[in-house]
């Protein structure tokens, strides 16, 4: 994956001189009253923009092209709940999202306040042409409809390596705080993040061989080192119980006599049918787990079998919130085997 770079343009400068020009002409022949008004309106500006005056640009590479996307931009539309959640985290408003599968914790974004832009494999072009967006912020579900929405407008792609998922997340971050001037924020953020990744490491050295699963109504796929999950052993260094394990997108198909042959001491699950309704009654990933096989794994004999929140580690993953809930989940993982 590319690493982002930024410019400011010149058209920061130029702005910034004609407008230094154009005050200076109208203040000569403003009332009292107007320069009130004018100075109001301007405190107010700065407000919604995180106390930063934008009129520039920022050109940000990315791994399916560039954007020149204004600097600050107002009209913010986003898909990926990663970076909807980092933005919320920055105190930065938006406009326009996906609200078919919000998480919970982003339940605010679902009101009529925020305009609807479709799901997060379907974008209502429509509704988001009529928008006339500023920015489009997307990831890997809506990778395909890069080229259309591009037409509409600078559209930024921050899906996570999973190859190399901290380099690629602290890019994502580091170009999320170029656009919208946040930079010492996001920076003081992912230090800390990066902190507490190095204090987990030191207590997972220890931990017995491990795998993760993802369950989606009785069926099973396990996900090892470079996969969508394999931060767990790449980034938290929990070791893996099969290193051959073949890194895609929906995992490696697995049975439940994969999981006894494996035998791991910590099995991490994900549960897929907890956030993505097919329709029907599914049956959860504890329901699928509950038998005789699984029963006589070493994770299930030492309780060491770890439901993970699939808002965080499905739906979104790879921005601030979720980043900070993952690692505290690993750390109560570990922290919970360590007890006993």
């Amino acid at each position: 994956m590319k690493k982002n770079k930024w410019m400011l343009t010149s058209t920061a400068v130029f702005g910034t001189v004609f407008i230094a020009a154009c005050g200076a002409d109208n203040s000569e022949s403003s009332t009292a009253e107007g320069e009130n008004s004018d100075s109001t309106s301007e405190e107010s500006s700065n407000e919604d923009n995180g106390g930063k005056e934008s009129g520039g640009e920022v050109t940000v590479e990315h791994e399916l092209g560039e954007a020149t996307v204004p600097e600050n931009p107002e009209n913010v539309v986003v898909f990926n709940y990663e970076m909807l959640e980092t933005l919320d985290e920055l105190n930065v408003g938006v406009n326009g999202v996906a609200q078919e599968s919000l998480p919970s914790y982003l339940d605010d974004y679902g009101s009529d306040d925020y305009e609807n832009i479709g799901s997060l494999k379907e974008p209502d072009f429509e509704a988001i042409n009529a928008m006339e967006p500023d920015v489009i912020i997307i990831s890997g579900r809506q990778s395909d409809a890069y080229e259309e929405l591009s037409e509409i407008a600078p559209t930024v792609y921050t899906a996570v390596d999973t190859e190399n998922y901290m380099e690629s997340f602290d890019s994502n971050m580091e170009m999320i705080g170029e656009i919208f001037q946040k930079e010492e924020e996001v920076q003081e953020k992912v230090d800390k993040l990066h902190a507490r990744i190095d204090d987990l490491n030191e207590t997972t050295e220890d931990v017995g061989p491990s795998l993760v699963t993802l369950v989606n109504d009785g069926s099973l796929s396990v996900y090892g080192e470079g996969s969508r999950f394999g931060l767990i052993h790449d980034v938290f260094g929990v070791p893996a119980a099969d290193e051959n394990i073949e890194a895609s997108t929906h995992g490696q198909s697995a049975s439940f006599e994969y999981l006894a042959e494996e035998d791991p001491e910590h099995l991490f699950v994900v549960d897929r049918s907890a956030v993505v309704s097919q329709g029907g009654e599914e049956q959860t990933a504890a329901e699928t787990l509950d038998n005789d096989i699984v029963n006589e794994t070493q994770a299930a004999q030492n309780d060491n079998i770890h439901y993970l929140d699939p808002e965080y580690w499905y739906l979104s993953g790879g921005g601030l919130q979720s980043m900070d809930e993952m690692i505290t989940e690993i750390e109560e993982a570990v922290a919970s085997s360590e007890e006993e």
